[in-house]
């Protein structure tokens, strides 16, 4: 299994999470080999994350997968590895490690506004899928 922890107070980091949950759902494989979304600050994710600061954990999302963490733009291929359909786009974000990672702390960097931009049914959509999986229930 791989644990993937996210803001959770992030509307679009929500949406985001879901897409992938969504589309590892249409993977034929087992529920255990699967991603599992777990909050940032949660104690689960504290304890994976010990060896980085507070700072450093709030910065990006991580993956951790068979023991091994990733985290920003490096977690993408690895994620989508996972998933039916994700190994070219990994290969590619592989390729270009440099490209991806700026792409990615472009996003990271305007998360907020990009939120702004998923529909509130959107983001109930991917409350839904998150609890779903395991992850916590929509945050009030």
């Amino acid at each position: 299994m791989a644990t993937v922890i996210y803001d959770e107070t992030c509307g679009f980091c929500r949406f985001s999470l879901a897409l992938l949950l969504a589309r590892e759902k249409r993977s034929k494989a087992p529920a255990a080999e699967g991603l599992h979304p777990l909050p940032l600050g949660s104690s689960a994710a504290v304890d994976l994350l010990a060896d980085l600061s507070p700072e450093q954990q709030a910065a990006s999302w991580h993956l951790v997968l068979d023991g091994t963490r990733f985290s920003a733009g490096a977690a993408l291929g690895p994620a989508l590895r996972l998933l039916p359909g994700g190994r070219i786009p990994a290969a590619l974000f592989a390729r270009f490690p440099r490209a991806t990672e700026r792409g990615y702390r472009w996003v990271a960097d305007h998360r907020g506004a990009l939120g702004r931009l998923v529909p509130a049914r959107a983001r109930s959509w991917a409350d839904r899928v998150i609890a779903a999986h395991g992850g916590p229930q929509a945050p009030q």
